[in-house]
């Protein structure tokens, strides 16, 4: 009798997971067959995931009319930097909080961590005029900057902890080799930091690679320079909207998301949980 019961309640939890699977599925199945459909078979086939004909010609136009193969290699180099940048300062950032006691030390944890609740929205203002001081605008550099150097507080506060649960006598070793501060954090320390560095780099791309708001303030001036987020507006007219267009345009941006998240999702979780466990 408790076998049954436990194999009826076995059967319940897969029944209800596999809705969740197929609510949560079901918007990505709909926009990838909306990229394969007409202007108004969207429209009047309503939540239909099959098509009454495959229309390759949306994504040809997405690729090329639209402009999304410069898009994508403006996202691509973005997206690259951004990630470089955040993972070497954040961890140098990180090292120096773990590992380091010295005055100010929690009242600088105790910014960051409020920085986590303060929106884009509220600092693109001073990040747009800083970087029209520089001479940055309207360059891949400055979105680079903008997006690695703001809103990092999380990757900081990941190899603050994970470097804090570090044995002490791998830093003092290396030291008694003659190794200095650099060659100790880069020979030794961040080697070992290798998940948080993977959970670093697949949040940070993920960031960058749908980043909007900061892309398209930079860009308003040169749209040769946008990313593919920013380039859905190619889609949107003063008449009409090209659906088709932009449901296989958004197809296109989402496929390098989720090949890159599925090589590196072991890695993410691992480093999550070293992070928290240290």
């Amino acid at each position: 009798m408790i076998g049954r019961r436990l194999n009826l309640w076995t059967t319940l939890r897969i029944l209800a997971l596999a809705a969740l699977v197929l609510v949560w599925c079901y918007p990505f199945a709909w926009l990838i067959s909306a990229s394969l459909k007409g202007q108004q078979e969207i429209f009047s086939k309503g939540l239909n995931l099959i098509p009454e004909e495959l229309l390759i010609e949306n994504y040809m136009r997405a690729w090329g009319a639209a402009g999304f193969d410069n898009y994508m290699l403006n996202t691509a180099l973005v997206t690259i930097g951004t990630v470089v940048l955040v993972v070497f300062h954040s961890a140098l950032s990180g090292y120096v909080l773990g590992r380091f006691q010295f005055i100010g030390r929690n009242l600088v944890v105790g910014v960051l961590a409020a920085t986590l609740v303060v929106p884009v929205g509220l600092t693109i203002i001073p990040i747009v005029d800083f970087a029209s001081a520089l001479g940055l605008t309207s360059s891949r550099l400055g979105i680079i900057l903008a997006l690695s150097g703001s809103g990092q507080a999380a990757a900081i506060l990941l190899y603050a902890g994970y470097f804090r649960g570090l044995p002490n006598e791998l830093a003092e070793s290396a030291q008694l080799d003659g190794a200095g501060f650099f060659r100790t954090f880069f020979s030794v320390m961040l080697p070992l930091a290798g998940p948080v560095t993977a959970t670093v780099s697949v949040l940070t791309f993920l960031t960058a690679w749908n980043s909007f708001l900061i892309p398209l303030v930079f860009t308003f001036g040169s749209p040769e320079l946008r990313t593919l987020p920013v380039g859905m507006l190619a889609f949107v007219g003063s008449n009409e909207t090209d659906w088709s267009g932009m449901a296989a345009a958004a197809t296109i941006s989402l496929l390098p998301v989720v090949v890159f998240f599925f090589f590196m999702q072991r890695y993410f979780v691992e480093g999550i949980a070293g992070a928290v466990k240290q």
